[in-house]
């Protein structure tokens, strides 16, 4: 179904795109920081499920809409903005006194979360609609199928990346977590990561 050279072709370049620092990768960052290595996990899957499920919806013809519909990005966007600010006042809140001792989030809070930063990124979205159906050749049919399995390599890729660097932090977190001192600086911290995608999405420019 899909030429093995064309494959070849886009396992590096997805691979290249993977490794680049982004909106997910900062997520998982200052989640495994917050909330430790397994959080960080957990949201790395969350995001490589949001990325299928954009590729889905451009394999179903989410282009057409958005050239329809040129406002429909905008209210994604803004969405996001107010969800990772959210996450951010949630951060500050973490790193008072009253709330250091509270848990970590689990698991499959982590995973909602890192689906709902994916989701709500229109970035995402338009980066979806410009990179993969240069790869799909509708000559060879099963259009949507070709779609989910470039979607699968790009979110495979990510998950592993990802992944791996909220284990890094959050391994770094855990070790020295014992500082209430240190515990406040890392919610301070995630408190501004977030926040700075926040800004990055709400000033996007459109291109």
């Amino acid at each position: 179904m899909i030429d093995p050279v064309l494959l070849l072709a886009f396992v590096p370049a997805a691979l290249a795109l993977n490794l680049t620092p982004g909106a997910d990768m900062m997520f998982c960052l200052g989640l495994g920081l917050r909330s430790g290595p397994r959080a960080a996990v957990a949201a790395s899957a969350g995001i490589a499920v949001g990325g299928m499920v954009h590729v889905s919806l451009a394999g179903l013809g989410l282009g057409a809409a958005v050239s329809a519909l040129p406002w429909l990005l905008d209210v994604i966007r803004w969405i996001g903005v107010a969800y990772l600010l959210w996450l951010a006042v949630f951060a500050l809140r973490r790193a008072s006194p009253a709330e250091m001792a509270a848990p970590a989030i689990r698991g499959g809070r982590a995973f909602r979360e890192g689906l709902l930063v994916n989701l709500l990124n229109p970035k995402v979205i338009l980066f979806v609609l410009a990179f993969v159906p240069q790869f799909v050749e509708p000559a060879r049919g099963a259009v949507l199928v070709q779609f989910l399995i470039f979607g699968a390599i790009l979110s495979l890729g990510g998950l592993v990346i990802n992944a791996a660097v909220g284990l890094s932090a959050g391994g770094a977190a855990r070790r020295i977590a014992g500082s209430a001192r240190f515990t406040r600086g890392l919610g301070y911290a995630s408190a501004l990561i977030f926040a700075a995608l926040a800004l990055r999405l709400a000033f996007m420019q459109r291109s």
